[in-house]
C-alpha cells in the first residue's frame, strides 16, 4: 500500500511540474530574469506549494502517516552557515541550469543527454555534499 501511494503522491508530484511549466528550463530562466524579459508566471507555482504547506505543518502536529513512519519535524527556525552556503549553491544551480533537482528527475525521460548530465552532476554533488558541510563545520568551529 505504502509503495502504490507513493507512485500516486510522485505521478502527482512529476504532472504538477509538468504542467506548471517547472520542467521548462528557459519559463524558469524567465522569471530569474528580472531585469529583462521577466516571466512573473512562477509566483503562482511557488504560493501554489508554500500556502498548502503553511497548512500541513500545522494539520500534521500531533498525528501520524496513515501508512505508518512519521512526519518530518519542522526545519530549524535559524540561519546557520549551512543554510546560506546551501541556499547560494542551489540558486546558483537553478539559475545556471533553469531547472531544480525535482523538475530535473521528472524531465529525465525527455530531456535528452543534458537532463541526464544534469541528473548525475546532481547526484554527485549530493553525494558530496556531506563532506562538504562537515569542511563548513570545521571552519565555522575554527572561526
Amino acid at each position: 500500500m505504502r509503495i502504490l501511494l507513493s507512485l500516486i503522491a510522485g505521478g502527482l508530484f512529476g504532472a504538477g511540474l509538468f504542467i506548471s511549466g517547472m520542467t521548462d528550463t528557459t519559463k524558469v530562466q524567465g522569471w530569474l530574469d528580472v531585469f529583462g524579459n521577466w516571466d512573473p508566471t512562477l509566483a503562482f507555482v511557488m504560493g501554489g506549494a508554500i500556502i498548502p504547506m503553511f497548512f500541513a505543518w500545522r494539520l500534521t502536529r500531533g498525528r501520524h502517516p496513515l501508512v505508518g513512519g512519521d512526519f518530518p519535524a519542522l526545519p530549524r527556525p535559524e540561519l546557520d552557515h549551512r543554510l546560506i552556503v546551501g541556499s547560494i549553491l542551489f540558486g546558483m544551480g537553478w539559475g545556471l541550469a533553469g531547472i531544480c533537482p525535482g523538475p530535473a528527475i521528472a524531465s529525465i525521460t525527455y530531456n535528452g543527454i543534458g537532463g541526464l548530465v544534469f541528473v548525475v552532476a546532481m547526484l554527485i554533488g549530493m553525494g558530496a555534499a556531506p563532506a562538504v558541510g562537515r569542511g563548513l563545520d570545521r571552519v565555522a568551529a575554527a572561526a
